[in-house]
């Protein structure tokens, strides 16, 4: 099957007609459906197929056990009215690469691999990449019980729902220790290589990047009838906290993104006794990062000082700027430029990825197709169909340069 036509058979699934973006949520059945069409592309292809004991899936060539796999692969599910492009361009292009590989008679010297590791957005229970932390540890088993949806719905109520044990889920060493490199084809997020004019490029870190809770606590009242004077009122400081992080942001050479917020009692005519924002912060390195966080965190809290209102901030999630193993990524940016005098080029992201979380266990590496945009996380997300096919070359180029190696 062709690249094209994969791409036509999965685009229509968990599409809201709407908004025309994505919502294939962990554990729903948008989700069951795209886990259905990869066990079948796995299977069309004559791959063993598993779901291992956190949900991610697996199509195998060959023995795994056999250790030194090679593997590839992204993830299927979505954001809230996402684009097509991310993680299903990965998917998609590893089915495709392995179908050119066995034109061009490459001999499967080690197993070879392809995965679609589980609730990577992290859009239904708040967490990203749960099926690849769960895999390497970086998530207990005791916190990830605890994560809940909108609705209250437990993940392991989400998972028995459909049809997966959620008293198996774990660390995985076992499986992760017979893995010799994972590759990740990814769209890129940004627009670097449009700047560049080149089709694809090598991944050189993932920027260090977390999320924190803003909760900003007043007192509810009535809008027509409080005096300004008197108000205790949390959304003010919320709104010159959100000025501040992009003013910091924009000082440090980082990003700072309030992007979710919600509102208590949230009526249109009553001064709010609660705002709680979320911010989303990440720069190239470690101490840009604190320096936009902390000097937020100190603008935010002379803010609710003046309006009389009180200030908790929670970090949620943080993940460290992560190196990819630098013999894998030179040894990617030599494949690409062999037999040529181009320079393949090597970049920075300010967006997360299973390829990192699995970088703590596996020797990982990342490729990125041409974004002309820059647009993600939206529905106007885009790569023009040459540069997918531009896409897959590489990566199977990639793909066999590490097999022969």
């Amino acid at each position: 099957m062709s690249f094209h036509s994969m791409w036509t058979e999965l685009l229509p699934l968990g599409r809201d007609s709407a908004s025309g973006g994505y919502r294939r949520y962990a554990w729903t059945p948008a989700d069951t459906d795209c886990r259905a069409w990869f066990r079948a592309q796995a299977l069309a292809r004559g791959l063993t197929h598993e779901t291992d004991r956190n949900g991610n899936q697996w199509a195998w060539l060959g023995d795994p056990a056999a250790g030194n796999a090679l593997v590839t692969g992204s993830h299927l599910d979505s954001v809230p009215d996402g684009g097509a492009f991310d993680g299903p361009l990965g998917v998609v292009s590893a089915f495709a690469a392995l179908d050119e590989l066995r034109s061009r008679g490459v001999p499967f010297t080690r197993p070879f691999g392809i995965v679609n590791f589980g609730d990577e957005e992290g859009a239904r229970f708040g967490l990203a990449c749960v099926g690849s932390r769960l895999a390497t540890g970086a998530l207990t088993v005791e916190a990830a019980h605890r994560l809940t949806d909108a609705q209250g719905i437990t993940l392991p109520r989400a998972m028995e729902a459909a049809g997966h044990d959620p008293d198996a889920l774990g660390p995985d060493p076992e499986r992760l220790g017979r893995i010799g490199a994972f590759v990740e084809l990814h769209v890129e997020q940004g627009r670097a290589l449009d700047l560049t004019g080149d089709a694809v490029g090598v991944a050189s870190a993932i920027w260090p990047h977390g999320r924190w809770r803003y909760d900003f606590r007043g007192e509810a009242n009535h809008a027509g009838t409080t005096r300004l004077a008197d108000r205790r009122d949390p959304m003010p400081a919320y709104a010159e906290t959100v000025l501040a992080a992009r003013r910091e942001a924009q000082r440090a050479g980082a990003v700072a993104t309030f992007g979710k917020v919600a509102v208590e009692p949230n009526g249109v005519n009553a001064i709010p006794s609660l705002v709680r924002g979320w911010l989303d912060s990440r720069a190239a390195d470690q101490p840009t990062l604190d320096t936009v966080t902390g000097a937020l965190e100190k603008a935010a809290r002379e803010y609710a000082d003046a309006h009389g209102v009180e200030l908790d901030v929670v970090r949620e999630s943080f993940t460290p700027v992560v190196e990819f193993d630098h013999g894998l990524r030179d040894a990617l940016a030599r494949i690409l430029g062999s037999g040529t005098d181009l320079t393949v080029p090597v970049l920075g992201t300010g967006a997360g990825h299973d390829a990192g979380i699995l970088s703590a266990a596996v020797p990982t590496a990342m490729l990125f197709v041409r974004n002309p945009t820059g647009v993600s996380h939206s529905p106007a997300e885009y790569a023009t169909e040459d540069d997918c096919t531009a896409g897959v070359t590489a990566l199977a180029d990639v793909l066999e340069g590490l097999i022969r190696t």
